[in-house]
């Protein structure tokens, strides 16, 4: 019989339930596992943004964001850099369970995360009850 272990499992159960772009990193030196992953909006309605560099965008709305498996006796971590730390067990890992559970808890989490995106990228219209003129502010 063989025997997976916890990146292959992890990936497996990714690629089975989670839909969207991701990258698994092992970082050998800080006994770290990081899943980042890509969400992407389209803005349809060219909505002008300032990116992070301070220029201004109207291109498609990108965000990336990361998990972090870690070893707490072994790694580094800043968990503001992350969605969430998870710690680990070097010996006892995680179970098939967990990951799959993992995966689709991940999946459930981006798509709220792609729905507020896509919130954010349309264009707001004003809503006008019949009868009604707006109130000026």
């Amino acid at each position: 019989m063989a025997t997976y272990g916890f990146l292959d499992v992890l990936q497996e159960e990714l690629d089975k339930n989670f839909p969207f772009d991701y990258e698994i990193s092992w970082d050998k030196r800080n006994h770290a596992v990081e899943v980042s992953f890509l969400l992407e909006a389209q803005n349809a309605a060219g909505v002008e943004m300032l990116d992070e560099d301070g220029e201004v965008s109207s291109d498609d709305i990108l965000f990336e964001e990361a998990v972090l498996f870690y070893n707490p006796a072994k790694s580094t971590v800043n968990a503001e850099d992350y969605l969430t730390v998870i710690p680990y067990l070097p010996k006892k890992g995680f179970s098939r369970e967990f990951l799959a559970y993992f995966a689709l808890f991940l999946k459930d989490t981006a798509e709220v995360g792609l729905d507020a995106l896509m919130d954010f990228g349309r264009p707001r219209s004003r809503r006008i009850r019949h009868g009604m003129e707006p109130r000026s502010l």
